[in-house]
């Protein structure tokens, strides 16, 4: 099984970007997905930034992916998107079925906010050139089970907030009360995200700008060993602002059967600052952790 690191979710300056990716060119993740998924007013990388940690990446013997932004609202974005779809080096993770299109008959990997549920919806996304395919974060192990795509290698997120929603409006700017088009770049306070409470004071979500992401953080270490008898060929880790080292070489240890999945889920949760959860891989209500699953 290979371990792959997402794409960066939130907004982080750009020293912060470089520094991120330096430090990952030293790590064990095989695949790293570059890119802004979320929002085309981040800036802090243009694309010329992209190609080159991309090709810097690379050298250092990591799989590049490049991941197109997941909601295009404009013209910009699919000139962006286009762009992207004709860099000529780089393989692309398609996050919306117009990137599908353009890359329709080139080798891409089918991202998780395709909504491919089905078997039929697979074998459409091989014909168009799809060789990967990352499951919906929804997707319980027993709708995985009746899939068993053959002819794809399988991807899931193992690690992270759980990108839940994608909106027209920027849910940051509005707690600032400011207008999308001059949110200020809000979310450069927030590279966690901001936190959202229910009426009684719960922890609830997490705002991203227009993503709306849940507030505990998916933990599949301890079910490893049952992806592999599903067929699941890599496990993906999305990127947080802490103690990334630590976890990529956990999960490593993992997959390598050098520490026992269920001991490497104990040290992961005392690594993050909030709860974890695995509720949607065992069929129940996302938020949940079934403990005691292994």
């Amino acid at each position: 099984m290979k371990l792959s690191l997402g794409p960066i979710l939130y907004y982080w300056p750009r020293e912060a970007l470089f520094e991120f990716y330096e430090t990952i060119a030293g790590t064990s993740v095989d695949i790293v997905y570059l890119g802004e998924a979320v929002c085309s007013r981040r800036h802090a990388f243009r694309f010329e930034d992209w190609l080159d940690v991309a090709k810097g990446l690379s050298d250092a013997g990591k799989e590049v992916v490049l991941s197109t932004q997941t909601l295009i609202e404009s013209e910009s974005d699919l000139k962006a998107l286009r762009r992207l779809a004709e860099n000529g080096e780089f393989a692309l993770e398609a996050n919306d079925m117009g990137a599908v299109r353009l890359l329709s008959g080139k080798s891409f990997v089918a991202g998780p906010h395709l909504n491919a549920y089905s078997p039929e919806t697979l074998e459409i996304l091989v014909e168009l050139g799809a060789r990967r395919w990352v499951i919906p974060i929804e997707m319980s192990k027993q709708a995985l089970s009746e899939m068993r795509p053959e002819s794809l290698e399988t991807e899931v997120l193992v690690h992270g907030r759980l990108p839940l929603a994608f909106s027209a409006r920027c849910f940051t700017a509005r707690h600032y009360n400011l207008p999308k088009d001059d949110c200020r770049f809000s979310c450069l306070d927030h590279p966690f995200g901001l936190e959202l409470k229910t009426r009684e004071g719960e922890p609830f979500l997490a705002l991203n700008g227009i993503q709306t992401q849940s507030y505990r953080l998916c933990n599949l270490i301890g079910e490893l060993d049952e992806m592999r008898k599903l067929g699941v060929s890599i496990a993906r880790i999305s990127p947080q602002p802490m103690h990334m080292e630590e976890t990529i070489s956990l999960f490593r240890g993992a997959i390598d059967g050098k520490i026992r999945c269920s001991e490497a889920s104990s040290l992961i949760s005392d690594l993050v600052p909030v709860e974890t959860c695995n509720g949607y891989w065992q069929g129940s209500a996302g938020m949940e952790y079934m403990k005691g699953v292994t």
